[in-house]
């Protein structure tokens, strides 16, 4: 057992002690030094203050203002009623009763709402052949036409929408009447017609909102896109101007060029997650979106995130980016593939299995896919541990990339 020496003679095991707390200390001061040092680089330079400070907070108010309404109301139709009859006229009436639709021309033949059609005063034309009244009245199947607009999905959805809830509507009237016909009718008939009832109960989104679907992976790839390309500004600045071996300081480019990664990545994240919140927690809250995750879920997802879009960010520019401009072009090319990869435009299952793979090579795909369990369907964090666990995987990989493009640095570029 160790005594205390009361001699005044020091301890055996108080220099190592002594050499342990120096190497913490002079390892905290390496990595404030590269952290002060990004800090001033970031504040010095307009492109990545424009990026990082004006860019991430104008692109999602502008695209929550533009989507404020959520769905297409009211969308302006003709109708063609060559018909002229009681069926029709049903039917007619019952389109005007739904809210997808405003039946705003009544149209004496095709050509006319066609011409209509061509100068966007309406955008779908419902029409119904003279035979329509004659083959109900003979139980035979009538036939309605419906042409939609398709400058837009969403005036093809409205007009769909709500012609199917009619069609279903008035097949369930001209049902009865067949059926009062053989005598068959009151409850006897509506149980023959309809013999399951159906509740249609939208999960999570209950109007149907274009915005609440479509919003929040956008501005998760907004996050993941303007961090990406602040970094790749910075790293292909340094580069054009042959500056990046320079900015590694001389002691820490052998066995220390680690702390150089985390003084780095340091600065990123803590100036990224307040903006983080702004984006995705305040800015959505503000325009009344869904939010139904609990905000610590959140922030403990956001932590991975941030650190792998930094990392990759390091990594990619480092090797790849040699001036200052590709950061940008950088960003174009990649904005488009990743939100069709994310699987948010199609579903991840129905994928090719290289291109589900690929997917996972970039921190916004299991980003874009958790935040929205977590934000708009109210998940924990334990239900979205895959998507939680791959950030972290990708944090460890791209850590080690990143340390070894700035190894690349000082072996191959000239200070």
């Amino acid at each position: 057992m160790n005594t205390p020496d009361l001699s005044g003679n020091r301890h055996p095991l108080q220099p190592s002690l002594d050499r342990k707390k120096l190497s913490v200390k002079t390892a905290l001061l390496d990595i404030w030094q590269v952290f002060s040092a990004e800090v001033r680089r970031i504040f010095s330079d307009p492109m990545v203050m424009l990026v990082f400070f004006i860019a991430t907070l104008l692109y999602p108010l502008i695209f929550c203002s533009v989507y404020y309404k959520e769905t297409v109301i009211n969308l302006p139709v003709a109708v063609v009623d060559d018909s002229d009859c009681e069926a029709s006229h049903r039917f007619i009436h019952k389109l005007e009763s739904t809210p997808e639709i405003e039946v705003a021309y009544h149209c004496c033949n095709l050509a006319e709402a066609r011409h209509l059609m061509n100068n966007h005063s309406i955008h779908a034309i419902f029409y119904f052949p003279h035979d329509y009244g004659t083959r109900l009245a003979s139980l035979r199947t009538a036939r309605v036409a419906v042409m939609c607009d398709m400058s837009s999905f969403l005036y093809y959805k409205n007009a769909l929408l709500g012609g199917n809830n009619v069609l279903i509507d008035e097949m369930h009237t001209i049902e009865l009447q067949r059926y009062a016909l053989t005598g068959i009718t009151g409850q006897q008939a509506s149980d023959l017609v309809q013999p399951v009832v159906y509740d249609d109960v939208k999960l999570y989104n209950p109007a149907g909102g274009f915005s609440s679907f479509f919003l929040p992976a956008l501005l998760m790839l907004i996050v993941h896109q303007t961090l990406f390309i602040g970094i790749l500004i910075l790293c292909g600045d340094a580069n054009e101007n042959h500056r990046a071996l320079r900015l590694i300081p001389p002691r820490l480019r052998n066995h220390s060029i680690h702390r150089v990664t985390i003084g780095r990545t340091l600065c990123f994240v803590l100036l990224y997650i307040p903006i983080t919140l702004v984006d995705l927690w305040l800015i959505p809250h503000w325009f009344n979106m869904p939010q139904l995750g609990a905000l610590r879920h959140i922030l403990v997802f956001l932590l991975p995130f941030i650190l792998s879009v930094t990392l990759f960010g390091m990594s990619f520019g480092n090797l790849f980016v040699r001036q200052k401009m590709s950061g940008v072009l950088c960003c174009v090319f990649f904005s488009v593939i990743l939100f069709f990869l994310s699987g948010m435009v199609w579903p991840q299952s129905n994928m090719p299995r290289f291109w589900y793979l690929f997917s996972h090579i970039f921190p916004s795909t299991p980003g874009i896919q958790g935040f929205v369990r977590l934000s708009t369907m109210g998940a924990t964090l334990a239900e979205v541990r895959h998507e939680y666990l791959t950030l972290w995987v990708q944090v460890l990989v791209y850590f080690c990339t990143a340390c070894a493009s700035l190894r690349f640095i000082k072996k191959y570029r000239k200070p």
